[in-house]
């Protein structure tokens, strides 16, 4: 009890103020400078030292250090100085809890402005309130308040933007199925004009931090520096269960462990991470027997791209990947050959273990870059390799809005597949997500079903995705707001390249 709540009510008495809607930040004059212009001018000072080097378009997310600014500070400029010249209207900030327990929880304020030396920003009190809405998210002034990890970015993120509304939010302890479940809640107040900000110190290494795998050697700098690349190298590589493999074989003191395997839960598959520098305490001080290290990253790409799907979801590595495609080209020409749907044996093809298990599939073929069939089976109900074969050749053949694909035609078609979750019923519309789930929409007798690929490719929200799915169920656009049942599935998406044909 005593590490949880030390220093939170001092905090606390530096930040309450007679205003409700305001609070003030308790970090000026200890974390960074309580001058206004002494505080802009070391930020600036940070940001010149990055200048030159690379600038990146389309930021959506950076991860920045969040120790006082003296340490910290000139790593997070290089994070800062990307953000130089452009705008957001809001900025999530998820910032790890190192004050108070919140198993599977998060923390947001009902305040209606921060206060820092370099004046006030709005809250996103739309956004909060959304967020409000689920059981894991607690509105505490008192926990924010008392939370370094997320004040300390706030001053960083004034200085280089202007008119944006931010959203701090605290992250608790949290295993996979809490990530899973915030990660869809974040999704709801994310969107191409937010940029997210995950707050984390890298390793603590020293006795003060429990924490001594190499001892006091010399090649401790270097033990250290290695060991962070190893947790770098994961993030960049969005490979969400590799970090969390890492963490648990390492033991690593990345005290922003949750907050970072938030961002990989909710980063588009297409984004690209990029690191624009590192540090160490121990390099500023020259000595290591006490170090933590700082790390700033970039990410890019854009928020309306469909989200990473851990790999190990489904399971399938990419040579089945390769291999399902070349099984739904082989039946669709075998069919159109002999007239007669194939089995595997027929096409000399020997299916993986995975491949072996009962999973719903959707074969989808584009032809010019035009739809030119899709059809699927949802429900579990046979082999994957066995639905593939099927519904490869019902997409070619046998969808009533295509004409059947001719022989000719088979050469300049794009296939591709995509592997299904059993569907589960929601509660509410609200806990859907556009772009992660695939919807089946029911109200009396009537029911349609949309892949998750298709809300990305029509830039659709939630509620724009399930008026179009009413109407594809022959109900009017807003039929689905009273009546109606959810269920929602996610989809492992993969598809040929014009080299792989």
């Amino acid at each position: 009890m005593k590490t949880i709540f030390s220093g939170l009510i001092l905090m606390l008495a530096a930040v309450l103020t007679a205003e409700d809607s305001v609070m003030d930040t308790a970090l000026a004059g200890s974390w960074f400078p309580a001058d206004g212009k002494l505080l802009r001018a070391q930020i600036r000072g940070f940001v010149d030292k990055a200048t030159g080097e690379k600038e990146y378009d389309q930021v959506i997310a950076l991860v920045l250090p969040h120790a006082g600014y003296s340490y910290s500070g000139p790593v997070a400029g290089y994070g800062i100085a990307q953000l130089l010249n452009k705008s957001y209207r809001r900025v999530v900030i998820l910032g790890p809890s190192h004050r108070v327990a919140l198993r599977n929880k998060i923390a947001v304020c009902e305040n209606e402005r921060w206060r820092t030396p370099l004046g006030e920003t709005p809250l996103d009190t739309a956004a909060v309130k959304t967020l409000l809405q689920y059981d894991f998210t607690v509105s505490s002034g008192a926990v924010l308040a008392g939370e370094h990890s997320v004040q300390i970015e706030l001053p960083l993120l004034q200085y280089a933007l202007k008119d944006f509304m931010v959203v701090p939010v605290v992250v608790g302890q949290l295993d996979n199925e809490g990530v899973e479940a915030i990660a869809a809640a974040l999704r709801q107040i994310i969107d191409a004009q937010t940029l997210l900000v995950v707050s984390s110190d890298f390793t603590h290494y020293g006795d003060r931090f429990g924490y001594t795998p190499f001892g006091n050697g010399n090649d401790v700098k270097d033990r250290i520096a290695a060991l962070d690349a190893g947790a770098v190298k994961r993030i960049i590589a969005h490979d969400r269960m590799g970090f969390d493999r890492y963490m648990r074989q390492t033991e690593a003191t990345i005290c922003g462990e949750c907050p970072i395997r938030l961002l990989l839960a909710l980063l588009p598959k297409d984004a690209v991470v990029h690191e624009l520098k590192y540090d160490t305490s121990g390099a500023i001080t020259g000595d290591f027997a006490n170090s933590v290290s700082y790390v700033a990253l970039a990410a890019t790409g854009s928020w309306s791209s469909p989200p990473e799907v851990p790999a190990e979801r489904n399971g399938f590595t990419p040579e089945e990947h390769q291999a399902m495609l070349k099984l739904a080209r082989d039946s669709i020409k075998y069919f159109l050959r002999e007239g007669r749907v194939p089995d595997a044996r027929k096409l000399d093809f020997k299916p993986s273990a995975k491949m072996k298990e009962k999973r719903g599939v959707f074969v989808t073929l584009h032809e010019g870059g035009k739809l030119r069939g899709c059809i699927g089976e949802i429900m579990p109900r046979r082999p994957l390799y066995e639905a593939v074969i099927a519904q490869a050749v019902n997409a070619a053949v046998r969808d009533p809005r295509f004409s059947p694909v001719t022989a000719e035609e088979v050469k300049d078609l794009d296939i591709e597949i995509s592997v299904l979750t059993p569907p589960e019923k929601v509660k509410s519309w609200k806990d859907i997500v556009a772009g992660r789930d695939g919807v089946i929409l029911s109200r009396s007798f009537y029911s349609a079903v949309f892949l998750p690929q298709v809300a990305t490719e029509q830039g659709w929200n939630v509620e724009q995705l399930l008026s179009h799915l009413a109407v594809k169920a022959g109900m009017e656009p807003d039929d689905w707001r009273e009546g109606a049942t959810f269920q929602v599935f996610q989809a492992e998406v993969f598809h040929e390249k014009e080299a792989e044909k």
